[in-house]
């Protein structure tokens, strides 16, 4: 989780209190007419929060998840957690089941499809073991809408990078039948169903020499094989020509899990207006995401800074700053101090820009959300579940309808799952 100094003060917490303030004193005039109408926007937003289906298209998980040692069940230190998406109002996520690309080697390719199996088994253990009174697992959306309107929490699941298949097109169905949404096809590196946007993260410009020139004749069979089954195809992280190839090869609407807008911010894992409009002709949806690098310029150099920060004390993903012990807990502080002034992170504002955006060039019925939570995602106002209703404020901020915000925040995703599960026959 990224540790920086928040300029929006309104956690969900404080915001819902301020809600039940204007709801419940209508008549008070305490405040400027400014504040007063801050209170009644905070209202109105926590009013259509608790009235929608929040869902989250991307909430990443480690390899020991669901174990006493990152236990989904307390309010601990990762970005998402049960008590934390109580707080903040979300209903839904998809839960990733995420292997990093690796030479394509045999026992690589053994080892993805090893760990893809032990992020299933995590996430099944969390609803059906640990807390099955507090979340169930959808494999449809209207198990979605049926878990929700039950009062429990809802989880999908959703593949990042299609090397957890390695050249096992079978793994599709298998991958189906246990829970799986979507499939990413590829990530950071290219595989053998197609091209990556990046070959780095941490470098996201450096030159990618192609390799399938787009999606492979292999990729061809995993998309086909992904319609059959009724599993989406997502297309975040793939090269622009893999992108429109998918749209194009794809006979129900494809989404990207976790992208934003490259005319706002210029970075290959963005989309260009040219792959958002053939996403919106093939009646997909972009989720757009919660990460600072692909928001704005300050969120990326910050993004990057901090994870050199965090390298240099030798933390892993989701590591407490508290346990690098006083002396270096302090250095550790002053020099993420340093970086939010020098490189401020992007905020919940830069965000629903990038929505805004998106709603501009293809309009409300194509455009979600996403956060990539425990991946690098958050920004400031919107730093881990706790603080979602703050992304709502803002739409409701900026003039959408409840009816709009119901779109953005799942209705749509929903949309496009109900079309691949009846092109699938189920």
């Amino acid at each position: 989780m990224r540790q920086t100094v928040r300029t929006i003060p309104a956690t969900a917490t404080l915001a819902l209190a301020l809600a039940l303030a204007a709801v419940f004193l209508p008549g008070c005039n305490l405040g400027t007419p400014e504040e007063r109408a801050e209170r009644a926007l905070l209202a109105t937003a926590t009013e259509i929060h608790e009235r929608v289906i929040t869902l989250d298209s991307h909430i990443d998980i480690p390899l020991i998840f669901a174990t006493r040692e990152v236990d989904p069940g307390v309010d601990g230190d990762f970005q998402v957690d049960l008590p934390k998406m109580r707080a903040g109002g979300l209903d839904a996520g998809f839960w990733i089941v995420y292997v990093g690309q690796t030479e394509r080697t045999p026992e690589n390719e053994a080892q993805a499809k090893a760990d893809a199996r032990t992020k299933f088994d995590a996430i099944h253990r969390m609803a059906e073991q640990m807390y099955p009174d507090e979340i169930s697992i959808a494999y449809s959306a209207d198990d979605v809408e049926r878990i929700a309107a039950e009062g429990k929490l809802v989880a999908l699941i959703g593949i990042e990078n299609g090397w957890a298949i390695g050249r096992d097109l079978a793994l599709v169905e298998t991958y189906h039948g246990l829970g799986a949404r979507y499939m990413t096809l590829a990530h950071s590196g290219h595989n053998d169903i197609a091209d990556s946007a990046t070959t780095s993260m941490r470098d996201p410009d450096a030159e990618v020499v192609p390799e399938h020139d787009g999606v492979s004749p292999f990729g061809e069979e995993v998309i086909a094989e992904m319609n059959r089954v009724g599993m989406l195809v997502d297309v975040s992280h793939i090269s622009k020509a893999a992108m429109l190839d998918a749209v194009r090869l794809s006979t129900v609407p494809v989404i990207a899990s976790h992208s934003s807008m490259r005319a706002l911010m210029d970075m290959p894992r963005n989309l260009d207006d040219e792959q958002l409009r053939a996403l919106a002709e093939n009646g997909g949806v972009v989720q757009v995401v919660a990460l600072g690098a692909f928001l704005t310029e300050s969120g990326l150099r910050h993004g990057i800074e901090y994870q050199n920060i965090r390298d240099s004390f030798g933390m892993i993903p989701g590591q407490p700053s508290e346990e690098l012990g006083a002396e270096p807990h302090e250095d550790y502080l002053g020099r993420v101090e340093s970086l939010n002034r020098r490189w401020p992170d992007a905020t919940v504002a830069d965000f629903v820009d990038h929505i805004d955006y998106a709603v501009e060039l293809i309009g409300i019925d194509h455009v979600g959300i996403s956060s990539d939570f425990d991946g690098g995602g958050g920004v400031v106002g919107w730093n881990d579940a706790s603080e979602t209703l703050n992304v709502t404020v803002e739409l409701v901020r900026r003039g959408y309808s409840e009816e709009e915000i119901a779109k953005l925040w799942g209705g749509n995703l929903l949309r496009v799952l109900r079309e691949a599960e009846q092109a699938a026959g189920r």
